[in-house]
Formats: C-alpha cells, sequence, structure tokens
C-alpha cells in the first residue's frame, strides 16, 4: 500500500506539473494574436485639397465628396508598428491645417475636422512601385490580402475620430476612376518612415 501511495503522489505532482504550464503556452498564443492583429508596416499618403471629387468603378459612382480632402493611402512592407504608422497618417490628415482661416484671412490655418470638410480616401499600392530601369516594380508594397484588412482598418480609425458621415471611401482592389478638382493647387505627400 506504500508504494501504491508514492505512485499516487507522482502521478498527482505530474499532473500538477503539466497543468501549470498550459498558462504559459496559452499567453504565448495570445501574445502571438496580438502581434498578428498589428503587424509591422509603412503607410505614404498622397492629400489633396479639393472643391469636389469622385470614385467610379465600372461606370458607376461609387463615392464623392464636395470640398474637403482627397488622400491616396499606400500601405508597404516595413519593420514599424502598425498602430503608430496608421496613428500618424491619420492625425496629418485630421489635424493638418490644409485651409484657409476666411475671419482672419490667415492661409493654412484650419484643419478639414476644423472647416466641417469631407474625406475621400482611396487605397493606392502604386505609391510603393519602384523603378528598375524602366520598369515598375512593387516588391515594397503590404500584400493584398494584408493591405486590404490594413486599409479598411484605417478607413475606420478616420471615421471613428471624425464625423462618420463626413467620410468616404472607393474600392479596395478595384480599377478606380477618380475624378477631382484640386484647390489651388494642393497636394501634400506624407510617410509614416519620415515622421516630423
Amino acid at each position: 500500500s506504500m508504494r501504491k501511495y508514492k505512485s499516487s503522489s507522482v502521478e498527482v505532482s505530474r499532473a500538477r506539473t503539466t497543468k501549470a504550464r498550459v498558462p504559459r503556452l496559452r499567453t504565448r498564443a495570445r501574445s502571438g494574436t496580438r502581434e498578428e492583429a498589428n503587424p509591422s508596416c509603412t503607410m505614404r499618403a498622397v492629400i489633396q485639397r479639393v472643391l469636389s471629387a469622385s470614385v467610379e468603378v465600372n461606370g458607376s459612382i461609387v463615392s464623392s465628396i464636395d470640398r474637403g480632402l482627397v488622400c491616396l493611402i499606400g500601405l508597404g512592407k516595413g519593420e514599424e508598428n502598425a498602430e503608430e504608422a496608421t496613428d500618424y497618417i491619420a492625425k496629418k490628415i485630421l489635424n493638418g491645417r490644409y485651409f484657409e482661416n476666411e475671419e482672419t484671412g490667415k492661409p493654412w490655418d484650419l484643419s478639414v475636422t476644423a472647416k466641417g470638410y469631407e474625406v475621400l480616401l482611396v487605397s493606392q499600392f502604386t505609391l510603393y512601385g519602384k523603378f528598375k530601369g524602366n520598369s515598375l516594380t512593387y516588391h515594397q508594397a503590404m500584400p493584398p490580402t494584408e493591405a486590404k484588412r490594413a486599409y479598411e482598418e484605417f478607413c475606420q480609425l478616420i471615421k471613428s475620430r471624425y464625423e462618420e458621415e463626413k467620410v468616404f471611401d472607393g474600392e479596395f482592389g478595384a480599377m478606380m476612376k477618380v475624378s477631382l478638382v484640386n484647390d489651388g493647387p494642393v497636394t501634400i505627400t506624407v510617410d509614416s518612415s519620415v515622421k516630423n
């Protein structure tokens, strides 16, 4: 009976040891999931001040705005934290002073949110195009599946920080015809890897 007791104690001890390891494995799994949800990347935007703009897909207008900003959005491969990259670009779009203060006459004084204007976002992987001789390559662009998810999350981020009904976008991955009347002209480029 004594041997059976010792044997049982060893089995119980082993069982406890096995159970103690499980939470640590689960913690690593959760950590990995968080890393996948926030991948590393870089982000570029071409921001244009416009009097009006629209996006057409297959002969139909899918989005249009009056005065505001048209923002071409590119997502690329990189070591930068995705949350930091998208936050930086979002701030430049919504807080950048692109508009004149009509009361004071001061140019470059008010943001799109201060004016209550609209924002049109358009996905644009060609912002990460590079020439190899005379041919264009897009090796630095984020792969389509990842880029689609990241772009959609970015659109939601902009909507959450402004008035959702004033934020529009094109159709990811589609052949789009973008028409606009550039006001100025004013065109600004920003890159999350070159912060200022």
